[in-house]
Parts: structure tokens; sequence; C-alpha cells
């Protein structure tokens, strides 16, 4: 995982005229990743769930738009804000605890959390 040398934010790769790029969904920074951060991995863990788990994936529509995010009151540390938007992604080995992201409301900071 990467994150923007300038806000901090997840980058997440894309194709951009057939090459993949990573790019800041926050702020727009595009970078080039290294042949190291381009190896492809497979998981070969199954994920167990009940007949009564719900789970809602996001696409990077979503997450652009933040109107499918829920909204939590916690302290944004740039800017003092009392309300981000937050989700959580299994960024560790399954047997450890999700990684809590926020988005703050009013200027768009990401930071994680972990549990």
């Amino acid at each position: 995982m990467k994150f923007c040398p300038r806000c901090k934010s997840v980058m997440v790769p894309f194709k951009k005229n057939g090459i993949t790029v990573l790019k800041c969904r926050s702020c727009g920074y595009e970078e080039a990743p290294s042949k190291s951060e381009t190896k492809s991995y497979s998981v070969s863990a199954k994920v167990e769930r009940k007949p009564g788990d719900k789970i809602l994936v996001l696409s990077e529509k979503d997450l652009a738009e933040r109107s499918n995010l829920p909204i939590i009151s916690v302290q944004c540390p740039k800017c003092g804000n009392n309300e981000a938007y937050w989700w959580m992604l299994q960024t560790r080995s399954a047997d450890e605890p999700s990684t809590r992201f926020y988005r703050c409301t009013r200027c768009g900071y990401t930071w994680r959390e972990y549990a």
C-alpha cells in the first residue's frame, strides 16, 4: 500500500493509456509505481460469512461521491472538524483486525486508525 506524498491518502492503481499508475483519490496526484510495487499477489484464504451478514462493496465512484459512506463524530487532525466519513478495509492478514479509514467532511483529509 502506498500513500500520497502530498496529502497522505491511500493511492490506488488504475489504468491510464494502457499503463498502470497509482493515483490519489483525494488530491489527484499520480505516480508510476516502481517494478517492486507492480508484483501481483494472490489470496489463498477463503473468507467465511454467515447468511445474515451484509457486505457493502464501494467503487472508486462511491468513494469520490462520499454519499454512500456513513458519517461519524471524530475530530479531524488537520482542520479540527468534528465529522468524518468512515470505512473499514482488511489491509493486513486475516487474523488481524481491520483498518478504519476516515475522511473529513470539511477538508477531505484522509487518515487511518488501526483497531
